[in-house]
């Protein structure tokens, strides 16, 4: 029998951080996507998420910082943390807003917080709560329609009066029973500002369009990933700025739906007897399929027969070419494809992804992105060229690099990982 090893959790990303949770048979999807103001490194938008290690709860919030730049980002941060903190400590969501906006600073020649937010906890049940300040408004949507949440407008007032802003400040609260299939989106003003003072979009894209953007994306593609969406939606308005954000441009997205599965097999078994089992439950797995190594690949392919195929169109200088075959998704090398994942998952949200050369480790890595739970079958079997002592340290043997992506996979992406050992 194979030893097993579980690891809970599920995703959050930069480009994306999501986070998953199991409700109902229900996968929770949140992703998002950003840019940075044009000439800006720093972005002035933060966004959270966490999965509540007490109550299982998925807590996310996105903060829009005042201008932009570090100052911005500094303040969004703070915003942000202390709403996703306060939730998660169990306190009231509309108390948690005022202690929010009783602490930020107010800007003295606009009279105007230094930040807005807009926080979302989802609860086991299927309850979803929704806190909206000064962020263009979310919309639901749910069936290929927009359902218009009924939002009950709060008053608020400063309790130093001193510091207290010169326009009138209001949050907006909101909550529904999540159903299979909904999808909650919401931005901050890059979006519903982009392009604003232009022929096309005088007055900005505005909330309204980008709504209408968003459910256009779901009527063409029904399964399209909270990822993809978000990455669409801050695409589209990038465009209306020419490539050039005049601020900074954040969308987010929280999809209920199926859970996606996915296995990664790497790696001969110790035991001959075993090749078998692990072609049997290769074959048999119903969800996407990777197979990482040469050798490991060689044996499972000679047990199902079937043929691999180099695809040499996928050449990059840096990670070998990837491979098809017949009932996999994906045949890759092993420990040199692996090591670049796990130094891509490791600076996930640094760059673009979208961006990256397509090879076998960005292959690699938008999968177990658009995947919830990852099932990873190892062999133990030791590869007698991964001991050689003047290899590159990087290349640590097969069992250590598939840890260091399955922690990953789990501390930051919130992924739920299941480890096999043969």
């Amino acid at each position: 029998m194979p030893e097993t090893s579980v690891a809970e959790g599920s995703r959050g990303s930069l480009a994306g951080n999501a986070a998953n949770l199991m409700i109902k048979n229900t996968f929770i999807e949140v992703e998002y996507s950003q840019l940075c103001k044009y000439k800006q490194s720093s972005p002035g938008d933060m966004f959270i998420t966490q999965k509540n290690p007490s109550d299982g709860r998925v807590i996310t919030a996105l903060s829009d910082g005042l201008g932009s730049g570090i100052k911005a980002g500094v303040l969004a941060c703070l915003t942000a943390t202390m709403a996703v903190k306060f939730i998660s400590f169990n306190i009231p969501i509309k108390r948690a807003s005022e202690i929010i906006m009783n602490t930020l600073p107010v800007c003295s020649e606009r009279g105007i917080s230094y930040a807005t937010f807009t926080l979302i906890d989802i609860s086991q049940d299927a309850t979803v709560k929704v806190l909206e300040y000064d962020n263009p408004p979310c919309i639901l949507i749910r069936q290929k329609t927009v359902v218009d949440l009924e939002k009950e407008k709060t008053a608020f007032h400063r309790q130093d009066k001193t510091t207290g802003p010169k326009n009138d400040t209001s949050v907006f609260y909101s909550h529904f029973i999540a159903q299979h299939g909904d999808r909650l989106i919401y931005f901050s003003d890059g979006v519903s500002q982009a392009g604003m003072g232009t022929k096309v979009n005088p007055f900005g894209w505005t909330a309204k369009k980008a709504h209408a953007f968003a459910l256009d994306q779901v009527m063409r593609n029904p399964e399209i990933s909270a990822r993809d969406l978000s990455h669409s939606v801050v695409q589209q308005a990038s465009l209306f700025d020419i490539g050039k954000p005049k601020d900074d441009i954040s969308c987010g997205v929280v999809y209920f739906r199926k859970p996606r599965d996915m296995m990664v097999l790497t790696g001969p078994p110790m035991h001959r007897e075993s090749v078998s089992e692990m072609a049997g439950i290769f074959a048999s797995f119903n969800g996407k399929k990777i197979l990482s190594g040469g050798t490991t690949a060689t044996i499972i392919s000679e047990q199902l027969g079937k043929q691999i195929k180099v695809n040499m169109k996928s050449y990059d200088k840096n990670i070998p070419p990837w491979s098809d075959m017949e009932g996999a998704d994906l045949v890759t090398e092993g420990i040199i494809t692996l090591g670049a994942v796990s130094e891509m998952l490791e600076h996930y949200g640094e760059i673009d992804t979208y961006a990256l050369k397509q090879n076998a480790a960005t292959r690699i890595v938008n999968l177990f992105m658009e995947s919830d739970r990852i099932t990873f079958i190892v062999g133990t079997a030791i590869n007698e060229a991964h001991q050689d002592p003047n290899m590159p340290v990087e290349l640590d043997i097969r069992r250590n690099v598939v840890k260091r992506i399955a922690a990953l996979l789990k501390d930051k992406f919130r992924k739920e990982i299941i480890i096999k050992y043969f």
